[in-house]
C-alpha cells in the first residue's frame, strides 16, 4: 500500500504531465491558426479603390494649363437643335437656357477674368444686319468673342459685317454661305488669325440632314489676357 506522501507525489506528477500535454496542444493550435491566417492574409488581394474617370471643365478631353479658359462650342443642328457654348464649366448659351436663335449666336467674355459680358443672337435670314453691325463695332478691346451658327448665318451678312468679324480673327467668314455651319472663337484686338474656327459647307452631296450640314463641335483652351 502506498503511503500518503507517495500518493501526493504521484498525483502531482500526473497533474504536471497532463498540464504539459494540454499546453502543448494549445500551443500547436495557436501556431496552426497563426500560420493559416498569415497564408490567407498574404494570398488575399489588396483592395483597390475604384477608378473614377477624371472630368474636366466643359467636358474637355484634358485639362487646360494655368492661365487659360476651358471652352467647348457646338453649332446648331439643322433648324431643330440650337447651338451650345460653354466656358469654364458654365453653359452660357443653349436651347435649354432658351437664349439661342436662328442666325449667328454670340457670346462676349472678359478676356482677363473670364466673366460673361453679354449673349445675343442675330437673325441672318429674316432679320436686319444693321443691329448686328452696331453690336460688333461696340465690342471693347480685350474681349473674347465666341460665335456659333444656327440654321442660316449668311443671307443677310453683308460685306461690312464680314469685315468686322474678320478683324476679330476669322479666316473663313468671307466664304460663309446660306445654311453653312460655322463656329468661331476670336477676340477684339487680336493681331493674328484665330486657331479656333471650323466651317462646313451646305452641300446636297455631303449634308447629314436634309438641307443642312452636320453639327460642328470644337473644344480648347483660350489664353487669358494679360494686362
Amino acid at each position: 500500500m502506498l503511503r500518503a506522501g507517495g500518493v501526493l507525489k504521484l498525483v502531482a506528477v500526473l497533474s504536471a504531465f497532463f498540464m504539459a500535454i494540454f499546453l502543448a496542444f494549445q500551443l500547436l493550435d495557436f501556431k496552426k491558426d497563426f500560420n493559416i491566417g498569415s497564408i490567407f492574409a498574404r494570398s488575399m488581394p489588396e483592395e483597390v479603390a475604384p477608378t473614377v474617370p477624371s472630368r474636366y471643365k466643359c467636358g474637355l478631353s484634358k485639362a487646360c494649363p494655368a492661365g487659360h479658359f476651358s471652352f467647348k462650342i457646338a453649332s446648331g443642328a439643322a433648324s431643330v437643335v440650337g447651338p451650345k457654348i460653354c466656358l469654364e464649366d458654365n453653359i452660357l448659351m443653349s436651347g435649354v437656357k432658351n437664349n439661342v436663335g436662328r442666325g449667328i449666336n454670340i457670346v462676349l467674355v472678359n478676356g482677363e477674368s473670364g466673366a460673361l459680358i453679354k449673349t445675343d443672337f442675330y437673325d441672318m435670314w429674316a432679320g436686319d444686319v444693321a443691329p448686328f453691325i452696331k453690336f460688333l463695332k461696340e465690342i471693347p478691346d480685350g474681349t473674347v468673342v465666341m460665335m456659333a451658327t444656327f440654321d442660316d448665318p449668311a443671307t443677310k451678312l453683308n460685306e461690312e459685317a464680314r469685315k468686322l468679324i474678320s478683324e476679330l480673327g476669322s479666316s473663313v467668314v468671307n466664304s460663309l454661305k446660306f445654311r453653312d455651319n460655322w463656329i468661331f472663337v476670336g477676340g477684339k484686338g487680336i493681331k493674328t488669325k484665330t486657331p479656333f474656327e471650323q466651317h462646313i459647307k451646305n452641300s446636297a452631296l455631303t449634308n447629314k440632314y436634309e438641307g443642312w450640314p452636320e453639327v460642328l463641335e470644337m473644344e480648347g483652351c483660350i489664353p487669358q489676357r494679360r494686362v
